[in-house]
């Protein structure tokens, strides 16, 4: 291999190719590519058994940046994609924690810090019964380059526990959260790793895991992100993925000529992201006609209102109920058990939910349904064989780790305003959100524009992320 690398570092066998390859050395090269995709793969897949998650993550990025990484040979010698996909550390600890009833409940904690190239580790916190290491790794690998995406410097990692927050008192979720960060605290910093909310840790949790931060710790810092606005917390945080969902998905639909304007949008989830997607839609002039949650999903054909959303937040944020009750306010909507909402009829699909909530027959309902646009406001929501349909239909499809990246990225405005002690308007950190999403589109099209003029996101967000991350790697050295 670095016989072949030291030859392919030639410029003149780089132009060479560029002037004189035929065909056949085309599909050699290609060869070559594909045997470098395989054997990553098999080495991959050998020292991680049965991460199922955690491949499908890693292929996707690899298929992507193959062709980039073996037209740069030293990347090769480094080994940067080998040593990419190895988390720098894994922290796997008991949380027990006491019951209403007196008894002792034992969970498991996670922290995955995988990649500080760029910065301190940054990444969300999950509660929820399905968290295992597969799923960590996949979701602090894909933090990995969607931090890279939004420019600022924060490296990638994932944490979270199987604790199910659902059900549970306000107590219990504070015991559990207090026993969670005693052991946390020791991994975490300012400067080390910066944890924000994911699925089952909204406001609530968090004010729980910084108090107990505080108190171990004993100082007053920008560790955590998603906190309160009256300690510490940035405006805008709560509105941000789904806010920035819709700016990037305005920047998709601009390639086309088209808007929000008059088109009918199915959302999926019904939480933090759901809701404020659903709202910035709305405002963009689209109608809303679904909403979902692990149960099934409602269908509103006359579309979501202010008024409608306003119960819905209510629902979701404060009497934590499920999505089945919005059919009892509004009769109008039908409530569709064990489903999902992608047999419903629409222009653009946002889905906030949850990984692989669509598989390949969701795709060919949406597809057949009229939809154009598909954008994804949740972390790999799409198995690999949706994504073919949607791309060989010419849909535009934009993955996660590009169109959800605003959370994190109002997350690392968060940190900066802890840094300064400064506190940021609203229209402020909505104009840098904004910014940043549409950086990230252009860099989207930079890189993931073929010669047919159809935006391969997938492409463009992998190799645009990656590049970042590898150069670091690169000028850090062996480490």
């Amino acid at each position: 291999m670095q016989f072949l690398s030291q030859i392919l570092s030639s410029n003149k066998f780089f132009n060479y190719v560029c002037k004189r390859l035929n065909l056949a050395v085309y599909l050699t090269m290609d060869k070559f590519t594909q045997n470098y995709i395989d054997g990553f793969m098999a080495s991959v897949i050998a020292r991680n058994p049965g991460e199922k998650e955690f491949h499908q993550a890693v292929r996707e990025v690899v298929e992507s940046v193959a062709p980039y990484i073996t037209a740069y040979p030293h990347l090769l010698d480094l080994k940067i994609m080998e040593r990419m996909v190895e988390p720098e550390r894994v922290i796997i600890f008991r949380v027990p924690w006491m019951d209403d009833r007196g008894e002792v409940q034992i969970n498991r904690g996670f922290r995955v810090q995988m990649n500080s190239a760029i910065g301190p580790y940054k990444g969300g916190i999950r509660f929820h019964p399905s968290v295992n290491l597969s799923i960590m790794k996949f979701l602090a690998f894909e933090q990995t380059f969607k931090n890279s995406l939004t420019t600022l410097p924060m490296g990638g990692g994932k944490g979270g526990s199987d604790f199910n927050p659902k059900g549970k008192s306000d107590a219990e979720v504070m015991r559990f959260c207090q026993s969670f960060m005693t052991e946390l605290q020791r991994h975490i910093g300012p400067d080390t790793d910066v944890p924000a909310g994911d699925i089952g840790v909204g406001g609530r949790e968090i004010g729980y895991l910084f108090g107990q931060y505080k108190r171990l710790r004993d100082e007053f810092t920008g560790t955590l992100t998603g906190k309160g606005q009256g300690w510490g917390g940035s405006r805008m945080r709560p509105e941000a993925t789904g806010y920035g969902l819709c700016y990037f998905a305005e920047q998709m639909l601009a390639t086309r000529g088209e808007t929000f304007q008059g088109k009918t949008v199915a959302i999926s989830g019904s939480g933090n992201v759901a809701q404020y997607a659903a709202q910035k839609a709305m405002r963009l002039g689209a109608k809303v006609v679904t909403l979902s949650d692990s149960n099934g999903y409602i269908h509103d054909p006359e579309g979501l209102d202010e008024e409608k959303l306003a119960f819905v937040f209510e629902l979701k944020n404060f009497r934590r109920g499920r999505i089945k009750e919005y059919v009892e306010q509004y009769p109008q909507a039908t409530y569709h058990p064990d489903e999902r909402p992608w047999g419903v009829p629409c222009d653009i699909a946002l889905p906030c939910a949850t990984q692989n909530e669509i598989e390949k027959e969701d795709a060919e309902k949406l597809v057949a349904g009229g939809c154009f646009c598909v954008a994804e406001g949740a972390n790999m929501p799409s198995t690999p064989e949706a994504i073919r349909i949607f791309q060989s239909n010419g849909l535009l499809y934009s993955p996660g780790k590009a169109s959800n990246a605003g959370g994190v990225a109002t997350s690392g405005l968060e940190m900066s305003q802890n840094s300064m002690r400064q506190k940021w308007t609203s229209e402020e950190v909505d104009a840098n959100l904004r910014r940043i999403m549409t950086d990230i589109h252009s860099a989207c099209l930079k890189y993931g524009t073929e010669e047919n003029g159809y935006v391969n996101y997938v492409k463009g967000a992998n190799i645009a992320g990656f590049i970042k991350v590898a150069n670091a790697m690169v000028d850090q050295g062996l480490v």
